[in-house]
């Protein structure tokens, strides 16, 4: 056996040490067996999930490289919910089964001295997850992601999943053929994988490569390919040598990575749920910093390379075959930080800079952008003190100056049904309030803002201003993440008729109301979430959550 320099899974002679041998002799281990490295492969395996439906089978690949270099594997399991089969209000989970993943990563893993993990995961919350509780617990990790997922077909044409939800709106209105519309629906999702668009899952898989955690092209491969098999299997592998040498996850996610991530963020308009999720990495390796000052100095320094759905015309099958996401960090190498060490021992710079692209209208060259316009963006102002999220490459160009009355909703249903009996008007500012992570759990207004894609003219003229999420397919002239939430911040002291304005050049969103009377409403303010109705865990969620500029972890 290799002279390992630390093995936190020996310990001294001991009763607690002998009964816990004993037990795995018990499973049926031999004392060999026992003694070689124990690696956790950390698995989001479930058959509710669509992205990770499969992922059963790349972790048997994991395990089988695990043993062929001296490991001893053993596959324990996270939570794993699909952000689009969820509960999107009043319950919404998607955040606080972030929170609950990597709690049971520091449990699983920390509470039986693993000598080091592979996690597997694909989708929205559960990327970062493992990652929050890898930087958490701080042993030797390599994620493995499942893929993107293969495009449908359906009449006699590829179908892209976010297309299909586009005419949700238009379906309810009986301005499509039912038959067509229910075609689409049962036939544009792939088998399984990350949906096949710059939405969260997507996007949480390139940043994971971006920080260094997955091994080369790993974000970008079809989760039915071959390719990802064997990645999954020299994943086991190469967790061996990181063990050997001690390599753990805060070697690989220190703040320059977290930068480059951020950067590869702003160059693929990637989804605005990642200022949530990368400064909770960030913040959970110990990290912290102002991201979303970091995410705004981006903006202005990164332009678009790659125009993706759901605001592009390109999809992730397109993006892969372009050369996938070593090929555009390799035309990004002049902005990155290439020095950054990654989970095969080499540096960004080492592991990309051969990359060929095989369309440069796909991943364009920093000197040919898409646009100079950055995909995302930061706003402040009195209604957003603290900043909001704008996607800026999703806003049709005549709404990148926006003034307009306030209509206010303090509830996801009652915006919808404003919307479903034509209470909302061309020109109106949507306010969808107190969904923030302390009042509603961080609950998206995504369903909103489908629905309002499914009328053009309101679509074309209308914002949407939020303290809650949105999903990566964002699009429109749509306003998440408002700081601080309604809860605690102006965005509750607003009224209907109220005028707002925004300003994307400029980077801000204001109410055009005095500071005066910004003051009085904040004395008569008396709004409180009534906890008592939400079962217990999601009570202790929003009881001891942090601030959505940290990446809303625990407090």
């Amino acid at each position: 056996m290799k002279n390992y320099k630390f093995l936190r899974s020996k310990w001294e002679f001991g009763e607690a040490s002998e009964c816990r041998r004993g037990l795995v002799c018990g499973m049926g281990y031999t004392s060999e067996e026992l003694n070689r490295p124990i690696i956790g492969v950390v698995n989001s395996w479930n058959e509710y999930n669509p992205g990770h439906v499969h992922l059963d089978k790349l972790a048997e690949r994991v395990k089988q490289g695990i043993r062929d270099a001296g490991g001893l594997p053993f596959e324990v399991e996270t939570t794993g919910i699909c952000d689009g089969m969820v509960l999107k209000d009043p319950r919404y989970i998607e955040v606080p089964s972030r929170n609950l993943i990597a709690d049971q990563v520091e449990l699983t893993v920390d509470g039986n001295f693993f000598d080091g993990m592979v996690m597997l995961s694909s989708c929205d919350s559960i990327v970062p997850g493992h990652l929050m509780g890898a930087a958490r617990i701080n042993v030797p990790t390599i994620l493995v992601t499942g893929g993107y997922m293969p495009l449908g077909i359906y009449a006699g044409e590829e179908r892209l999943h976010i297309h299909a939800q586009d005419k949700v709106g238009t379906a309810q209105e009986g301005k499509i053929d039912r038959e067509f519309y229910n075609g689409l629906i049962e036939n544009s999702w792939g088998t399984c994988g990350a949906c096949s668009s710059m939405t969260t899952a997507n996007s949480m898989c390139m940043m994971a490569e971006a920080l260094g955690m997955t091994l080369p092209g790993n974000s970008t491969m079809a989760a039915t390919s071959s390719q990802l098999y064997r990645l999954a299997y020299e994943s086991g592998k190469q967790i061996m040598k990181l063990v050997e040498e001690g390599i753990t996850a805060r070697d690989i996610l220190t703040p320059n990575a977290i930068r480059n991530a951020i950067k590869v963020d702003m160059a693929v308009a990637a989804s605005t749920n990642l200022f949530l999720h990368l400064p909770a990495i960030a913040n959970e390796a110990g990290y912290d910093q102002p991201w979303w000052k970091a995410f705004d100095d981006a903006s202005n320094e990164i332009p678009l390379l790659s125009h993706l759905a759901p605001s592009g015309k390109y999809n992730l099958k397109d993006f892969d075959m372009a050369g996938g996401l070593r090929a555009l960090m390799r035309k990004m190498l002049p902005v990155l930080d290439g020095s950054c060490l990654t989970v095969n021992g080499k540096s960004l710079e080492e592991n990309v800079r051969t990359a060929p692209c095989f369309n440069n209208d796909v991943i364009r060259d920093l000197e040919n952008p898409v646009s100079h316009e950055p995909g995302i963006g930061v706003l402040y102002g009195n209604l957003a003190p603290q900043g909001a999220i704008i996607k800026i490459a999703a806003v049709p160009e005549q709404l990148m100056t926006f003034r307009g009355p306030a209509k206010c909703f303090d509830t996801l249903d009652d915006a919808l049904d404003a919307l479903r009996t034509g209470k909302i008007q061309k020109g109106d500012a949507c306010i969808v309030r107190f969904l923030g992570l302390k009042a509603r759990f961080g609950t998206t207004a995504f369903t909103f803002q489908e629905e309002l894609k499914g009328s053009p003219e309101l679509f074309n003229s209308c914002a949407v201003i939020t303290d809650g999420r949105f999903s990566g397919g964002t699009s429109g002239l749509s306003v998440g993440y408002i700081s601080p939430e309604a809860m605690d911040g102006p965005l509750g002291l607003v009224k209907d008729g109220d005028v707002i304005t925004i300003d994307i050049p400029q980077r801000k969103i204001n109410l055009e109301i005095s500071d005066e009377e910004m003051k009085r409403r904040e004395a008569e303010f008396d709004w409180k979430p009534d906890y008592a109705q939400y079962p217990r865990f999601l009570r202790l969620f929003a009881k001891n959550v942090g601030p959505m500029s940290r990446g809303g972890i625990w407090e």
